[in-house]
């Protein structure tokens, strides 16, 4: 109940003024039965936005953190996140993303409409990478089609490192179903899965029109923040040398 309350009377309206989102391509989603929302992924407002413009409900999994965190900003969170659709998901172990998967396929095999960012992570720099075949796994368990989703403009309004959002003009496009029931029963095969997954990014690419990067998001995320370790830690190492260069650097 109180989702709907924060859709339509709370946070809906706020959203509505700020971000002006549109949508197209509603008519691709089903009225009823379970389907799995695959969109690329720019910021953090893309789980509220398109939930926002969607009528039937829909399921993200979320990071479990948005729910464990202590004191009373962390039951807030607890409580938003619940509200908005959101189940916590423990990213910490092989049991953990397993459960994930299990809880994203008694939800569609339930009817419900679930929401998933196939490449893992937010996008560093609005390119898409590489998607993940857990989408794909999930599909196939729960006999689910996969329907693409574009959002356009939440980086803009939402960048990564940003504290507060912006105004910005927000679009949605959402793209055919994609159907793999002719892969029934081939879950857990790794070729069938990577080859799922490759045509929904593909599907994604052409949607949105990003360019495509065949490297996981995580990975840039991961190299980057070690350039940036490094461009921190090299100026300490030079003052402990006197100013010399430290061998086997290259100088700035």
């Amino acid at each position: 109940m109180f989702y709907y309350v924060l859709k339509y009377l709370l946070l809906g309206p706020v959203l509505r003024l700020f971000f002006r989102p549109e949508i197209e391509g509603l008519e691709n989603i089903p009225r009823e039965g379970g389907a799995l929302m695959a969109s690329n992924h720019l910021a953090v407002l893309d789980s509220f936005l398109f939930p926002l413009m969607v009528p039937r409900r829909i399921t993200f999994p979320a990071k479990r953190e948005y729910f464990t965190e202590p004191g009373l900003k962390g039951r807030f969170k607890k409580t938003f996140f619940t509200a908005a659709g959101q189940v916590p998901i423990d990213r910490t172990s092989a049991n953990a993303a397993q459960a994930a998967l299990d809880t994203c396929v008694r939800l569609l095999r339930d009817g419900n409409l679930v929401g998933i960012y196939p490449e893992g992570t937010r996008s560093p720099d609005g390119k898409l990478y590489k998607g993940k075949t857990g989408m794909a796994r999930i599909a196939l368990q729960a006999e689910a089609p996969i329907i693409p989703v574009a959002m356009f403009g939440t980086d803009k309004a939402n960048p990564i490192g940003s504290r507060l959002p912006k105004p910005a003009k927000v679009h949605i496009k959402i793209g055919k179903p994609l159907e793999f029931s002719r892969y029934a029963g081939l879950d857990g095969d790794r070729f069938v899965e990577r080859s799922i997954t490759d045509e929904v990014m593909y599907e994604l690419m052409e949607l949105s029109g990003q360019t495509y990067v065949d490297v996981y998001a995580q990975k840039v995320k991961d190299d980057l923040a070690a350039k940036q370790a490094g461009a921190v830690a090299l100026p300490a190492q030079r003052e402990d040398r006197g100013g010399d260069r430290v061998p086997g650097t290259k100088a700035g």
